[in-house]
């Protein structure tokens, strides 16, 4: 089973596929595996001459539906990390998710550029629909796209751009070396590392 990256919406307005296919170009293709063209619950997303690269349901956040039971999930999951600042701040606003656009990520992303249609999906579904983004075991966005719960395993490496809660409930972004322990730890503490703060 690959894993999954999320768009949590805060829209329940259906994504046009025209729109999709047009940001993602002739290279890929979605089919509507579950559903119709107005009102799909699940695409594949497929380089046109080959593999598939990614699997990408539509679950409304109703009542007694996959959606619901993801944000029930993801609610219990976020208060094991941290910041516990962000932890806290995700609880109050997954409550207000409308839909989860949950993509599980499949082989044909690592050929013929299989990324950048992902990225160009997602992209194009938190811009038009509003909401934060998710990564199984990296962590959660703000808003703005930079990083604020730390879900990661082992050691990291390369720069992330992230964001932490300053007493006034604003999110305050900077960039942090994921290898370098002390600004990974302040990270996680809630606080901008020493060495970063103007």
């Amino acid at each position: 089973m690959g894993s999954y990256i999320r768009v949590l919406a805060e829209s329940d307005r259906k994504a046009p596929l025209q729109e999709i296919r047009t940001v993602l170009g002739p290279k890929f293709q979605l089919v509507v595996e579950e559903g119709d063209e107005q009102d799909w619950r699940q695409l594949l997303l497929k380089h046109a001459d080959g593999p598939e690269i990614a699997l990408i349901e539509r679950d409304p956040v109703v009542p007694g539906e996959i959606g619901e039971q993801e944000i029930d999930e993801q609610m219990e999951d976020v208060q094991q990390f941290q910041p516990k600042s962000a932890s806290d701040w995700l609880r109050s606003y997954l409550s207000k998710v409308k839909v989860v656009y949950a993509m599980q990520l499949l082989s044909g992303t690592e050929v013929n550029d299989g990324w950048s249609a992902v990225h160009r999906t997602q992209a194009y579904l938190w811009k038009k629909f509003g909401g934060i983004l998710q990564a199984d075991n990296e962590g959660f966005s703000n808003r703005e796209g930079q990083h604020i719960l730390w879900q990661f395993h082992g050691d990291q490496a390369g720069d992330l751009d992230v964001a932490v809660l300053d007493g006034d409930g604003r999110w305050v972004p900077f960039t942090i070396d994921m290898a370098n322990r002390e600004e990974v730890e302040a990270f996680r503490r809630g606080e901008i590392p020493a060495q970063l703060r103007g």
